[in-house]
């Protein structure tokens, strides 16, 4: 029957608006609230706006919250044939803000959104428009290390069967990914959208795109991103970090926190890579403090 988001109800009662690239692609993106700053959140794989629900229906009332999904993943489009990249997302994300306008930005991060999120705030004049980071068991900078799970579905052939032929990544990330058990509907949440092979292919390409060698696409491009992190070091930021992540491991922490010495830290010791599952009301309450007395006045 394929995934209908309204099954999933009040825990994502949005009706995402939608932006045609120049490439003919769709992208569905959340444009929710009012206020004079944006809070733009950037996910990674395999997931979409969806993780950023609780952040929207807490935020939505002081700021505009915006939330795009890749293409590829979520409710945007799923071409076949396309340049998955970690190039090609900055490229869209870009599309997005320039289209939007969006000024005052808190740039909200976690897993890949970190790479695409710091590398769109570092191209151009962009990074005028950003004004803090929320930083949420992410990387944006190279690292040798990797999963044995997640590395052995970059053996082709295996992967595409692992991945799109059993949607091994998504349906291990509900179990993996959050200390809590995940209630059915947030499970269906985060599984729902990738619901046959040709719905899989970004979770496959982002795979394949991890930059653990210079013979990956995106190695020049986190290369170049790394080296900008220092421009960053003035914006203030807070990092939130599950201390249970399988994958982005406190090595990753510790790496934000040489590239951000002044930042805000706060690791939650029981949470996993999604944060917000596991600690989402104390994100939340650090977040609304982060942002100042805006924030906090209709909390």
């Amino acid at each position: 029957m394929g995934f209908d988001r309204s099954e999933l109800g009040d825990l994502y009662p949005w009706t995402p608006k939608t932006l045609e690239l120049a490439d003919g692609q769709t992208l569905s993106y959340l444009d929710e609230g009012e206020g004079p700053e944006t809070l733009l959140m950037v996910h990674g794989n395999p997931t979409w706006s969806f993780y950023y629900r609780g952040l929207v229906q807490a935020f939505s009332s002081t700021h505009r919250c915006v939330v795009p999904d890749h293409i590829g993943m979520g409710l945007s489009s799923k071409p076949q044939d396309y340049a998955y990249t970690l190039a090609t997302h900055i490229e869209n994300l870009d599309a997005l803000c320039a289209k939007l306008d969006l000024r005052r930005v808190t740039l909200v991060i976690h897993d890949w959104g970190g790479a695409i999120g710091t590398g769109w705030a570092l191209r151009g004049t962009n990074l005028e428009r950003v004004e803090r980071l929320v930083i949420l068991n992410t990387s944006a900078f190279r690292s040798k290390r990797i999963p044995f799970s997640i590395d052995i579905c970059r053996i082709p052939g295996f992967g595409a069967l692992a991945i799109r032929g059993m949607n091994a990544f998504a349906r291990a990330a509900v179990i993996r990914a959050s200390t809590s058990k995940l209630p059915a509907a947030v499970a269906r949440g985060y599984t729902g959208p990738y619901d046959s092979w040709a719905n899989r292919i970004s979770t496959l390409r982002f795979v394949e795109d991890i930059p653990m060698h210079p013979g990956v696409p995106s190695w020049p491009v986190i290369v170049e991103i790394e080296e900008g992190l220092s421009r960053l070091k003035a914006l203030p930021a807070l990092i939130c970090w599950g201390g249970e992540d399988f994958c982005f491991d406190d090595s990753f922490l510790e790496t934000w926190k040489e590239h951000l010495p002044d930042a805000e830290v706060h690791r939650f010791a029981d949470a996993g890579h999604y944060v917000l599952e596991d600690a989402g009301p104390e994100v939340i309450e650090l977040m609304r403090a982060f942002l100042g007395a805006e924030a906090s006045a209709l909390a």
